[in-house]
């Protein structure tokens, strides 16, 4: 069966190293926050001014002063700071942030990524998306594998305007977990009981499937 969005973070959470400043984007990779492995400590960084981010409040538990770049209200956990986003994109663009976990709407098999306007909607920019993909160490993508209309996201070339360019270096779906390769996308797990054979077929992009492919294990 194909993961949950809370499943696609847990999973994510599985990359987190001890040490890590990591940023993570709006949507799925919020919820990473919620999974992070025990005995090791991250310094989650949002974009609009926030260092030490903890994960979302419980319900009545919310304070509205507290919103990371997505005007979610969160938590924040002992020695966290509060700055302007002049001096958070500061840290992003001089490489401080170790991993970025980012939402998508395509990825291609080169790559590159599209992840801030849909044409015919109403898109209010990009965010900080374009600071992050060009300056972070390790960018994971966090996204479902195919579109509403069942269409894959991983593609040959990206057909929507690009965020980054040949930045990705992981992509954890609802289905697989994938590396970019010089050679395309290289399938490195699959959702329990998701077959190779379905992945194949929602991937529109090359696609490497190597020996056993393991299930992920939560």
């Amino acid at each position: 069966m194909a993961l949950t969005k809370e499943q696609i973070a847990q999973r994510i959470a599985k990359e987190l190293r001890d040490g890590y400043y990591v940023n993570l984007g709006i949507g799925i990779p919020t919820l990473v926050a919620n999974y992070i492995p025990p005995g090791i400590e991250v310094v989650l960084q949002s974009e609009n001014g926030l260092l030490g981010m903890g994960p979302f409040p419980f319900e009545g538990d919310e304070d509205p002063d507290l919103i990371n770049a997505g005007k979610q209200t969160v938590t924040t956990v002992p020695g966290s700071v509060f700055f302007d986003s002049a001096m958070s994109f500061g840290m992003i663009r001089a490489g401080k942030v170790d991993l970025t976990v980012l939402g998508a709407m395509e990825v291609s098999e080169e790559g590159d990524i599209a992840s801030w306007k849909i044409p015919g909607k109403l898109v209010k920019g990009m965010g900080g998306a374009m600071d992050l993909v060009a300056s972070a160490r390790n960018i994971i993508v966090a996204m479902m594998h195919t579109n509403t209309k069942g269409e894959s996201k991983l593609l040959q070339k990206c057909s929507l305007p690009l965020t980054g360019v040949r930045c990705i270096k992981k992509i954890v779906t609802d289905i697989a977990v994938l590396e970019v390769t010089n050679g395309g996308f290289k399938l490195l797990e699959r959702a329990p009981g998701v077959s190779i054979k379905e992945i194949i077929s929602k991937t529109t992009g090359r696609l490497r499937v190597e020996g056993e492919i393991p299930e992920m294990k939560f």
